[in-house]
């Protein structure tokens, strides 16, 4: 017979280490997966800023959230250990997200932490601990499909977080459990305050952990000193509209902050780190339907062939629910021609694959956006003369 977990054996026989951030959802976690009975330890990162004990609303792996974690495993009775993760986080996650928006990508660091990080350091850290499984308090669904463990959306779609969970393995699935897909939200607050939790109230993390204020470009500049550099805000005609201060400080789809007047709603259609410019056009001009993809992570149950083609559900954002696609494997290129199209679509995203657009829909895998097809004439040619204004290709 299978415990609660999918494994073999009684609960008080499973070690299970679970990833406590300090937030309600983790604690939640440690705390119903001790009251089942399974021996518990929690780990908690310490990620950034020295464990100090500074609060930053709407952030994680701050000190506070150390010191909650710590709290809550005192109050459910369980060890607690905290890991100097800071010197890996900064190496793995900060500092490629620096990298990439000086590429003029816009990068997701959240799926590059869950990745490296979590999936991958923590993951051994736990069987080193002698775990049988990690547990984490992410809303997604994780179920047994013949000899293997497969991962679908949660049953409370508004929380979500499919999406950044991609890049999970095939062998890290089959080790990870997620307690909390099958529950909704306010249900998750009611088990803290059943179980005497302080964090039961605690605001839900938003922003990025190590940019609480949401200025990614201040983050850069502190991480990268040069990455500043001023350029050209051209428009797709050719004609340049203005100087700017960097492209750090730019997303492909951004509208608002251009520092040029033209008499028409601009956007950010592309960013050239080559040329260091700004190329700016009307919202048709992010018109997308086609997105060739990066380090594919393949979950699907047969492999992704040269030569194949699958209809498919993708999402380019993690807000949006999964639509109709078309995943191809051609001449070593991953590709999705996305049937309703996509507006802003930046290199550096993720492009994640469903089976379906349901409430119940499997997660096939994704990968990373590496460049987003223009539809017809609105496509910038990027074999165009770099010492040239971009020009329109047909």
């Amino acid at each position: 017979m299978l415990n609660s977990l999918g494994l073999p054996g009684r609960p008080e026989d499973t070690r299970v280490v679970v990833a406590m951030s300090g937030g309600v959802d983790s604690s939640v976690v440690a705390a119903l997966l001790a009251d089942q009975g399974y021996e518990v330890i929690g780990v908690t990162l310490q990620l950034y800023d020295h464990g100090a004990m500074v609060s930053k609303a709407k952030s994680c792996c701050a000190g506070v959230d150390i010191h909650d974690a710590r709290r809550a495993a005192e109050k459910i009775g369980i060890p607690h250990y905290v890991l100097d993760y800071e010197s890996r986080f900064k190496e793995q996650v900060m500092d490629r997200f620096a990298d990439s928006y000086m590429a003029g990508e816009t990068p997701i660091p959240c799926v590059s932490c869950n990745q490296t990080v979590k999936f991958k350091d923590l993951l051994q850290t736990a069987k080193d601990l002698g775990a049988d499984v990690l547990a984490t308090g992410h809303y997604v669904r994780s179920e047994t499909t013949g000899n293997k463990r497969s991962l679908f959306r949660p049953v409370d779609q508004d929380r979500d977080q499919s999406y950044f969970l991609f890049a999970t393995t095939q062998e890290q699935l089959d080790f990870i459990r997620f307690p909390l897909g099958a529950m909704s939200k306010p249900q998750v607050r009611e088990l803290a305050t059943h179980y005497g939790l302080s964090v039961a109230n605690k605001p839900d993390s938003q922003d990025i952990c190590f940019v609480p204020n949401g200025d990614y470009a201040e983050v850069i500049k502190k991480l990268r000193p040069n990455a500043a550099e001023p350029g050209e805000i051209v428009h797709m005609d050719g004609s340049v509209l203005g100087r700017h201060e960097g492209i750090i400080h730019f997303t492909i789809g951004q509208r608002r902050g251009l520092g040029v007047a033209t008499g028409e709603p601009l956007y950010v259609v592309r960013l050239d780190p080559d040329t260091k410019r700004v190329i700016v056009g009307p919202r048709e001009a992010l018109a997308t339907r086609k997105v060739v993809l990066r380090e594919l992570n393949w979950l699907g149950d047969q492999p992704l062939d040269e030569g194949d083609t699958l209809e498919i559900f993708a999402k380019v954002r993690s807000t949006r629910p999964p639509a109709p696609a078309r995943l191809s494997n051609h001449d070593g290129v991953i590709s999705v021609e996305l049937t309703s199209g996509e507006r802003g679509v930046a290199p550096g995203q993720a492009c994640v694959f469903y089976d379906s657009d349901g409430t119940d829909a499997r997660v096939l895998g994704g990968g990373w956006i590496d460049r987003a097809e223009r539809d017809g004439a609105w496509a910038v040619d990027k074999d165009a003369d770099k010492d040239q204004a971009p020009r329109l290709s047909a």
